[in-house]
């Protein structure tokens, strides 16, 4: 058994397998057992928008409400993910997630749930999740050695891959068979098994001290200055903004095109399965793909079959082959993910891993709140064809940009760690 009180060390084939790390484990069953929960609630959400106002742009703009939180707290949160003990952040985090969650299971039961209250719990739930979001982020180095960062984030992938299985068809059956609140009650529940197994952790998570002065602003330009320094790092930040905007727009699109079909509650429920499905597939070949295609073959590869598959979604001619194409879509997430998410982390120093990821993902996820309310808007006054034809284009074009993108293509070929800029 590996040193339950730090990452274990060492080449991959030395190192115990990561079933076998204790504090691996319990980081990764508690977001799996708290993202099966939030796929049962999160495909509810969407359906009641679209029951209350029959609108789609209503219901996209409660997708862009829970992206806003990472445009505008990315930053300071890096700097305080780098400070705080990050197992306490991810602790506070799920208790308060669980709270949101439950006002709605509260509201549902007196029939008091109204779309106000569904937009506040959007922004919340995006709030505590950037917090907790890059609190882990900034923690798997420190349970995972680096050799074992490529399989450790494929294991994520796959789990959040599977929970997007199970989720969304657990979500729907509760929806129909035991009623709008059950959702929300399991919901609720897994982010208690979350901080359950948060707490469990024995490793310290809190960053080496420093003795630089506290400057938030000071703070937060070290994370910006380091991203902007290492050309891979700010390519891909870039590129994964656009890719984060079109995939911002799929969820609502794949709702509003099964309507369109006829679809029932549990038939949209089985698309995201199958979405899920393809996800974790991707995820569970991930490893496999980054040892046998250079960097840049997997980017610019994973953005092309996505490109390829949005028009095809228009023509599909029932649910069923719905989900097949969704499947295939989300079959390339999870690899474009491994490659770049674990090249990052071997990248950044550990007393910059909050501040730099949060820089990322504010540079990630700038476009992906107008990316869900564009999809809104343009599905509900031009339609669902037209919608694809802006997003598929996008999509096109950023798959070829990576393909010709000189940073990318050559990254690695000339393999090292980069330096860290002075904390000040």
């Amino acid at each position: 058994m590996a040193d339950a009180t730090s990452a274990p060390a060492g080449p991959a084939a030395t190192l115990p397998p990561l079933w076998r790390q204790r504090e691996y484990m319990l980081l990764w069953g508690g977001q799996v057992v708290s993202a099966l929960g939030s796929h049962a609630s999160g495909i509810v959400v969407p359906l009641l928008i679209l029951a209350m106002t029959g609108s789609p742009s209503a219901a996209g703009l409660a997708t862009a409400l829970g992206i806003v939180p990472y445009i505008v707290l990315s930053l300071p949160v890096g700097v305080w993910v780098d400070r705080w003990n990050r197992q306490r952040v991810m602790i506070v985090c799920d208790l308060g997630r669980a709270a949101v969650s439950a006002s709605v299971l509260v509201a549902l039961l007196f029939d008091a749930l109204t779309l106000g209250h569904l937009y506040a719990v959007a922004l919340l739930q995006g709030t505590l999740m950037v917090f907790f979001n890059l609190a882990e982020v900034a923690a798997l180095p420190k349970v995972v050695a680096t050799a074992q960062l490529p399989h450790a984030i494929g294991q994520n992938q796959a789990g959040h891959s599977g929970a997007a299985i199970a989720g969304p068809a657990l979500g729907t059956w509760l929806l129909q068979q035991l009623g709008r609140a059950w959702p929300f009650a399991v919901d609720t529940a897994s982010y208690l098994v979350s901080a359950l197994a948060i707490w469990r952790l024995r490793t310290p998570l809190t960053a080496a001290p420093t003795t630089a002065p506290r400057n938030l602003r000071a703070e937060m330009m070290v994370g910006l200055r380091w991203l902007w320094w290492q050309p891979l790092v700010r390519h891909m930040a870039a590129i994964t903004c656009l890719s984060n905007f079109v995939s911002a727009a799929v969820p609502l699109l794949l709702i509003v095109l099964a309507k369109d079909l006829r679809a029932g509650e549990a038939q949209i429920g089985l698309i995201f399965s199958a979405g899920g499905i393809g996800g974790l597939l991707g995820a569970l070949s991930g490893s496999w793909f980054a040892r046998r295609l250079r960097f840049g073959q997997v980017i610019a590869g994973t953005l092309a079959v996505q490109a390829l598959m949005l028009p095809l979604l228009v023509c599909m001619p029932g649910p069923q082959a719905l989900g097949a194409v969704f499947a295939v879509y989300m079959f390339c997430g999870p690899l474009y993910n491994v490659v770049q998410l674990s090249r990052r982390l071997a990248m950044i120093p550990d007393g910059l891993q909050g501040r730099v990821n949060s820089a990322f993902r504010l540079a990630a996820n700038l476009l992906y709140p107008v990316g869900a309310g564009l999809c809104g808007l343009l599905a509900e006054h031009v339609g669902t064809g037209w919608t694809v034809a802006v997003f598929g284009t996008v999509m096109a074009a950023l798959a070829l940009v990576a393909a010709l993108d000189r940073v990318i293509r050559r990254e690695g070929l000339d393999d090292g760690p980069a330096p860290a800029p002075a904390d000040r």
